[in-house]
Parts: structure tokens; C-alpha cells; sequence
């Protein structure tokens, strides 16, 4: 599979639209006004306790508070605390964690008033960014994710992905990595590892400790609250979580972007910076590639699909609801039960497109065509399972229920991608109303007796919308409107109907054909 990376910068911020053999799969928008990041880690102070909610309210600088519940502080929270008191009092063990001695696990159970307290210096990190009206939530369980390893402070442990399938080489990596890893810091190997040498998984542990080391420096000198790590530009994040063997070309219409992708792309893995190209050419990037049309296409309550099926998308503050409808889709097959299946296979497929490029998250409610027979519904949740494989976000599906819906819940991290398909109508310039059919006509015979008066005409071809040209000619040649006007202004007046033309839309011409400017 080809994939490929266009990113279309602009003064509002950056695009990046990812297409999977030539189709747009991913859309990210990563704003230069953005407060937080998933993944940002700040040092904060406690603004409140909520013990109704078992939880606190931290604030990390920005307009909304985070939210942290008692379970988001982590295990390891009494050692990241005591991390850091040290950190903020210069111990210059405090970044090595050398002698550093690990705190006892945080009981599952407890209370966060007896855990913090107002005015309580923190470490917390961003999981989620602000979605509506609710604020980022924060977390006290640390990490920093680089390109094949994440670091995890305060524990010993090396984990393995879960998409690593071959015992052999999982076990090969932990291995390797517990060989590199430093006391007190533990390790979770990417997917990307796989296959990966020891000085790959070197370098990048490196990278990550530097991090943590310029973290640690920070927090000798600031006061609450403040950023102390930073998780990498969507642009960047992107490329080090999605960048595979078979990228084939990343396109950048920014100079100044593409020396920064380019080198952040030879930083991660260098030989590969050659795929990335400079745009240069007039029309924008995301015309030349049609990604423009997809948006325009994709986007919008109604998506339909070439073989005439169609989905409506609506979304909602509890949850995504998704009705798949055979609309005018070609029957195919020996009966009703053989096309519901393929109506409901077709939309499984766009459907998880749909989720990845609107980055949908939380519950999303699928009402399928219902369909008889077990194996059929089975199909259909295996090829929903296949699709949904490709999908970097925690899903979880579950088998269509009686009453022929699918539920899947996909881990939300941001808003869900909103691009706005819909343009000001222009006959009512977005009021809901237009001029009524009969101004419409006195404007036109208006128009006529200007021209008859300014440029002395004899003959002239009026062209209007259908819906006008059937009534200024209904009544025939001696009742309609034509009629009467060229008896009354003595004028050879010929009318023609076009469907280029809007309901209030109307042209005069010369009888050479030439069109006459109003």
C-alpha cells in the first residue's frame, strides 16, 4: 500500500491529509494558537478538590482547568511527587535518578483529598485536549514517546506491543532493550521496532533521556504553572507514528516547513529525507491532489458512496450515530438478505474510513440494513474488525445486536474533525428566503425598457432559468407575457431557457449572439 503525506500550510496553521493509495484517510489540523497537546507535560498547581468526584481540577496555564480523577494519578505517583521536590530544589540526581529510591505503588482506592492538596505543586500530563465545554484532562502517570520506544519513569518494567506477533522477536526486543534501559526508567517497544537493531533502539532511548534530562533542568528555574515538555507539532508527531517502509512521497508547500520536515525526517531515520518534496507549483496543494474534492465529498451529514449507497452521519454531545441507507444501489445477488450484505459491507469499509478521517472518538452507534442470517451478520463484523486494523486510535467493537446495530467506542483525544462543506446560498446570501418570482419579473421588464430607451433595440434574446422562461411564456402567442411585451414596446423579443442559469439569474443579447452588459 502506497501512502502518502500532503501538508498545506497557511497563517491559521497547518493540514496534513494522509491518502492510502491515492485516498484521503486522515485529515489533522494542528493549530498555531493551540494550548495544549496530547502529551504535553506541565508542571501545574492544584486549584480545587472535588471530592464528590474523587477528583481535582489543576491549573496548567490555560483558560480551563485539567481534570484529574484519583485513578489518573498513576501507580507510581508518590515517586513522581517525590521526583518532583527534588527536581525543584536543584538535586542533580534528580534526572538520572541515580540512588534514586522508588516509592511504594498508590493504593487503587483512596481518597484525592488525602492524596492533594490545594495549592499542591504537580507533574501532570495532557491525555486529552479540551473537547467542548470540558476543560484537557491531565494525568500523574509520566511518559515521553519517541520513535520506537516510549520512556516510563519510576519502574523497571520493558512491555512489548501487542501487534508484535512473532514470540521470537518480542522477545528479541525486550531482551535488547533491557540491555540499554538505566536503572529506575522503564520502556514500552513500538510497533515501528520491529526489526529494528540495538542502535536504533539506542539512539532513540538517548533522545528520550535527553528529554527528560532538559525536563528536569526546567523545573530547577519555573514557577506554576508552566510547559516543561512539549510533545512534538502534529506534523512531526505524525510522521514519527505513521512513517513506514512504504511511504512513498511527503509533499510540503512551505519552505521554511519543509527544511524542518525534512530534517526532523533525517533526525528519525536518516536516508529517508529524499521523500520529501517542496510544492511549488500555483494552484494549492490541496486542489492539485484533489484533496479539496474529498473534503467537500467526505465531509457533511451525508456521505454517499459511488454504488449509490449512502450514509447519514450525525453527531452529538453524548455520541456518533451513523444510518446506512441501500439508497439507490443496484441490486445484486439472488435476493433481499444477499444485498443488505454487500450494502452493509460497502458501508463497513467507508465507515471506518469515516472514523479515522473525522478522527471520531467516544461511542459511535452504527444502524446497519438488517440482515436474517447469522453468518451474514458475522461477515460483516469480521470485515468491520479487518478495516478497523489500520486504525492507530483504541477501538473496540461489538457484534451486531438484535436489532441490527453495532456499537464501537474509539478512544477520543481531541474533537472530532469538523469541516464546514456547506456555502452561503447565493440567491437568499444565507437569509432563508428569496426575492419573490414576480420582483423578479418587473426587474426584467425593467431591464427591457432600459435597453429600448438607451440603445434604441430592435431585436434582443432574452435567456432565463427554465422555471422563468415556462412563465413568461404560459398562455401561447397571444396571452403570455412575451406577447404583451412585444406588443407594447414594438420589439422582436425572442426568450430561451437555460439550466446554467439560478432561479433569479437572466441575460439579454444582441441578435449577433453578443451579450449585453447591464
Amino acid at each position: 500500500m502506497d501512502k502518502e503525506l500532503v501538508i498545506s500550510s497557511s497563517d491559521e496553521g497547518v493540514q496534513i491529509a494522509l491518502l492510502e493509495d491515492k485516498r484521503l484517510v486522515e485529515l489533522h489540523k494542528e493549530k498555531t494558537t493551540g494550548q495544549f497537546a496530547v502529551g504535553d507535560i506541565f508542571f501545574g498547581k492544584v486549584q480545587k478538590i472535588m471530592q464528590g468526584l474523587n477528583a481535582a481540577f489543576v491549573d496548567i496555564g490555560g483558560d480551563k482547568e485539567g481534570f484529574m480523577h484519583y485513578l489518573d494519578l498513576g501507580p507510581d505517583y508518590n515517586s513522581v511527587d517525590k521526583y518532583l521536590r527534588l527536581a525543584m530544589n536543584g538535586d542533580r540526581n534528580a534526572a538520572t535518578l541515580e540512588n534514586f529510591k522508588i516509592e511504594p505503588i498508590l493504593a487503587k482506592v483512596g481518597n484525592m483529598g488525602e492524596a492533594l492538596k490545594v495549592g499542591q505543586p504537580v507533574l501532570v500530563q495532557v491525555t486529552k485536549e479540551p473537547i467542548s465545554t470540558k476543560g484537557p484532562k491531565v494525568t500523574g502517570d509520566i511518559s515521553i514517546a519517541g520513535r520506537y520506544l516510549v520512556l516510563t519513569p519510576f519502574c523497571d518494567k520493558v512491555s512489548v506491543s501487542q501487534k508484535i506477533k512473532q514470540n521470537a522477536e518480542r522477545s528479541r526486543l525486550r531482551r535488547l532493550v533491557k540491555s540499554i534501559c538505566p536503572q529506575n526508567f522503564g520502556v514500552i517497544v513500538r510497533t515501528v521496532a520491529e526489526g529494528r537493531t540495538v542502535a536504533d533502539l539506542d539512539a532513540d532511548l538517548r533522545h528520550l533521556l535527553d528529554a527528560w534530562t532538559q525536563m528536569t533542568e526546567k523545573l530547577k528555574r519555573v514557577s506554576a504553572p508552566c510547559k516543561v515538555h512539549a510533545e512534538l507539532g502534529t506534523t512531526s508527531a505524525l510522521l514519527r507514528d505513521v512513517l513506514t517502509d512504504d511511504f512513498a512521497t511527503i509533499y510540503v508547500d512551505n519552505a521554511d516547513l519543509y527544511a524542518e520536515v525534512r530534517q526532523f525526517l533525517k533526525s528519525l531515520e536518516p536516508g529517508k529525507e529524499d521523500i520529501v518534496k517542496h510544492y511549488k507549483m500555483e494552484t494549492p496543494i490541496f486542489d492539485q491532489f484533489g484533496i479539496s474534492r474529498d473534503i467537500r465529498r467526505a465531509f457533511g451529514k451525508i456521505v454517499t458512496i459511488r454504488s449509490g449507497v449512502y450514509l447519514y452521519i450525525e453527531h452529538t454531545e453524548a455520541m456518533h450515530v451513523i444510518d446506512v441507507n441501500s439508497g439507490n444501489h443496484i441490486k445484486a445477488g439472488t435476493g433481499q438478505e444477499d444485498t443488505a450484505l454487500q450494502v452493509n459491507i460497502e458501508s463497513a469499509i467507508e465507515i471506518a474510513r469515516q472514523l479515522r478521517l473525522r478522527d471520531m472518538g467516544g461511542i459511535v452507534i452504527v444502524d446497519f440494513v438488517d440482515m436474517n442470517k447469522a453468518e451474514n451478520r458475522k461477515k460483516l463484523f469480521d470485515v468491520m474488525t479487518e478495516e478497523m486494523r489500520r486504525d492507530k486510535a483504541r477501538h473496540t467493537i461489538l457484534p451486531l445486536s438484535k436489532f441490527g446495530l453495532m456499537q464501537i467506542t474509539r478512544q477520543r483525544v481531541r474533537p472530532a474533525m469538523e469541516v464546514d462543506v456547506q456555502e452561503k446560498c447565493p440567491f437568499c446570501d444565507g437569509t432563508g428566503t428569496i426575492k419573490s418570482s414576480l420582483v423578479v419579473i418587473d426587474e426584467i421588464e425593467s431591464s427591457l425598457k432600459y435597453l429600448l430607451a438607451s440603445a434604441n433595440e430592435k431585436r434582443l434574446t432574452l435567456i432565463t432559468h427554465p422555471y422563468v422562461h415556462a412563465y413568461l411564456t404560459q398562455g401561447g402567442w397571444f396571452k403570455s407575457l412575451r406577447s404583451q411585451w412585444r406588443r407594447k414596446y414594438h420589439i422582436r423579443l425572442d426568450m430561451q431557457p437555460s439550466e446554467k442559469y439560478s432561479l433569479l439569474d437572466f441575460k439579454f443579447f444582441h441578435s449577433n449572439g453578443d451579450e449585453i452588459q447591464m
